[in-house]
């Protein structure tokens, strides 16, 4: 199979199927002997048309009747084609043609014609395409979301953040690493890549973080299969440091999968102490596990539990505890695209219950003066503020403020939590409060 023939495999399991875009990516590029040029390509397409769907099935609807009569696999050929024609300047459009309607005729004659008649249309006049006149019908186009997403989005943050978030979250992401500081020392991890030839510069605002540029792959690296070395955003970086680590302190991290926070507070820990990572999913325990033990941590048990649900062994039982609560994941969108079409309004709000039932639970198992982390991946403020309120509301803890902890660039002096947007320091967005227990 070709470059094309493969990230259109990928593309119709994502939006076809429900699939998670860097499993399947991943999993596709394992199994294939593709050189470097043409895996960068296959990822650039996958990613590329899934982040911008809305825009492209726009374009594709100017030129059929009914977009949702087309056949899926076809639509995704043009997708991806469109994308190539409209996105990418080093893609010759001739070849992005030629390659979508014998990818069509494969399928049958008749959609090849089909594919063609539409590309050679668009291409004679790629500037000419009508979009609804309402201000939230041109930002759907011109940014690829869903208008409910858009119009809660500016409510939220307004139109100058608004636009910002939007830009910020159809970014090309930069793989960051983590250093292992219990294994190496930083400058020279950064000095043994540097002689593998990475492109690679400090990280923004993690004394542990290094950005490597041009996205390549590091899980082939022997720095990663040594354990000097892990795959982390600098955002998700920041929260280990906010927990106040002491030497022995016994730590709960109660949504810990895949387990990039519960290895950084066991490595901020230099094995002392214990680190607890629960998770309701006991096929995901397996992937903290592996983590652990590729980067040498042992200090760090791995249990099953569902966090919404109390557990009596461990009630008054840590110094610390951190909820990564399950969210929208909107602050992610740069890395898992297909997030911008399978969540709803509603789907939004249905989370908020559990996150809350998590919440409830969390502060009984603290010991008195202990400290609790709630954080997400998300924007949604209904998920992230609204939330600091109702735990300062119904539950015994005092909000602490982050501003004299992080770092002087991520600062936020308008509030005791921080908000990261995205497209501002080049990590996903993200949201941390810590609090801290005091029983009356």
């Amino acid at each position: 199979m070709n470059s094309r023939e493969i990230a259109l495999n990928i593309v119709s399991r994502v939006l076809d199927e429900g699939a998670y875009s860097n499993l399947v990516l991943s999993k596709e590029l394992n199994e294939t002997n593709l050189d470097d040029k043409d895996r960068a390509l296959v990822t650039e397409l996958v990613y590329g048309t899934i982040r911008r769907k809305n825009t492209l099935d726009t374009i594709i609807s100017n030129f059929v009747k009914d977009i949702k009569l087309m056949d899926k696999k076809v639509l995704n050929i043009l997708r991806i084609a469109i994308y190539q024609m409209h996105f990418l300047d080093k893609v010759p459009e001739f070849a992005a043609c030629n390659e979508a309607v014998e990818l069509a005729k494969s399928i049958s004659e008749q959609n090849g014609k089909l594919v063609n008649g539409i590309l050679r249309s668009y291409t004679k006049n790629p500037d000419d395409i009508e979009v609804s006149n309402g201000v939230i019908d041109r930002l759907a186009y011109q940014y690829s979301y869903e208008q409910w997403f858009i119009r809660m989005i500016y409510k939220q943050y307004g139109e100058k953040d608004g636009k910002r978030i939007l830009s910020g979250l159809n970014q090309t992401p930069k793989v960051t690493v983590r250093v292992n500081n219990t294994k190496s020392d930083f400058d020279e991890v950064y000095d043994r890549l540097e002689e593998m030839g990475y492109d690679i510069e400090e990280g923004y605002a993690c004394p542990e973080a290094i950005i490597i540029r041009g996205g390549r792959s590091i899980e082939s690296n022997p720095l990663f299969i040594e354990g000097a070395i892990t795959v982390q955003d600098e955002s998700a970086m920041l929260v280990a440091p906010l927990l106040d680590l002491e030497e022995n302190d016994t730590v709960l991290d109660l949504c810990a999968a895949p387990g990039g926070k519960t290895t950084h507070i066991a490595e901020l820990l230099e094995g002392k102490g214990k680190v607890y990572g629960f998770d309701l999913h006991e096929n995901k325990l397996s992937l903290i596990k592996d983590n652990a033990e590729r980067l040498g941590l042992n200090n760090i048990e791995i249990k099953e539990m569902d966090a919404t649900k109390i557990d009596s062994l461990y009630v008054s039982s840590a110094d610390k505890v951190l909820i990564d609560v399950p969210c929208s994941g909107i602050g992610i969108i740069r890395k898992k695209p297909e997030i911008k079409w399978n969540k709803t309004r509603k789907s939004l709000k249905e989370l908020i219950p559990t996150q809350r039932e998590i919440m409830e639970n969390a502060w009984q198992y603290l010991k008195n003066g202990g400290i609790m982390i709630y954080s997400t991946c998300t924007l949604n403020k209904e998920e992230n503020e609204d939330n600091v309120k109702w735990i300062e509301e119904n539950l015994p803890f005092k909000l602490q403020s982050l501003n004299k902890k992080l770092p002087e660039q991520i600062i936020d002096n308008k509030h005791d939590y921080v908000q990261i947007l995205p497209g501002k320091y080049g990590m996903d967005g993200f949201f941390i409060s810590a609090f801290r227990r005091i029983d009356k």
